[in-house]
């Protein structure tokens, strides 16, 4: 898509069914909620909003936080591995 939305625009009706199937489209082929927002000019919770009005199964937040294996990829973001 990569166009950035008119800010604080309503999108409604058709418009709002192809930017959700655009939406679902790219979160089905991995982009994180994230990068789809700064990338069309929306929220966060747009995005989110959006995914889950189409019914999208939602992926669960990523990265180990506890444990050797969050030790490893802190160590890694640090430049240490």
């Amino acid at each position: 898509m990569s166009s950035k939305l008119p800010k604080g625009s309503r999108i409604t009706g058709g418009s709002r069914s192809d930017l959700a199937g655009t939406l679902v489209e790219r979160y089905g082929r991995g982009e994180s909620i994230r990068s789809i927002a700064d990338d069309i000019g929306r929220s966060y919770g747009f995005v989110h909003g959006l995914l889950v009005e189409s019914g999208v199964a939602m992926r669960s937040r990523g990265g180990a936080t506890r444990g050797a294996a969050a030790e490893a990829r802190r160590a890694a973001l640090r430049g240490e591995g």
